[in-house]
């Protein structure tokens, strides 16, 4: 079980230390999801870079796998809160990658 905890922990890292980075850049690739919902671009930016730091916690996390915690619970509230204004724009359709991570994360979560 440790085995896929390190695996998953290591694929959603990866995933959110670019997408986080992409966001904190300002890239419009990386800003495009939360224009699509109405979110200022400086908000963005400052939860791009919650998630990339977030996601560097996972990293430290495989070391010492109690620091896990706090990241993966940053990044659960930060997918379902993107999942929420998905939903409440009416664009269901595109919120599919937030529960798919979500999903995962909550996995994450629960292997610990």
């Amino acid at each position: 079980m440790r085995t896929f905890h390190i695996a998953l922990t290591s694929v959603l890292a990866l995933v959110f230390v670019i997408s986080g980075l992409l966001m904190a850049s300002g890239n419009s690739k990386g800003l495009f999801a939360t224009r699509e919902v109405g979110i200022g671009d400086a908000v963005a930016r400052g939860l791009g870079a919650i998630e990339a730091l977030a996601a560097l916690g996972l990293i430290i996390g495989m070391k010492y796998p109690f620091l896990q915690w706090p990241p993966l619970l940053v990044l659960w509230l930060l997918n379902a809160g993107f999942l929420y204004f998905y939903f409440h724009a009416n664009k269901a359709k595109l919120a599919f990658p937030f529960f798919f991570l979500l999903t995962l994360t909550s996995i994450a979560l629960a292997t610990i």
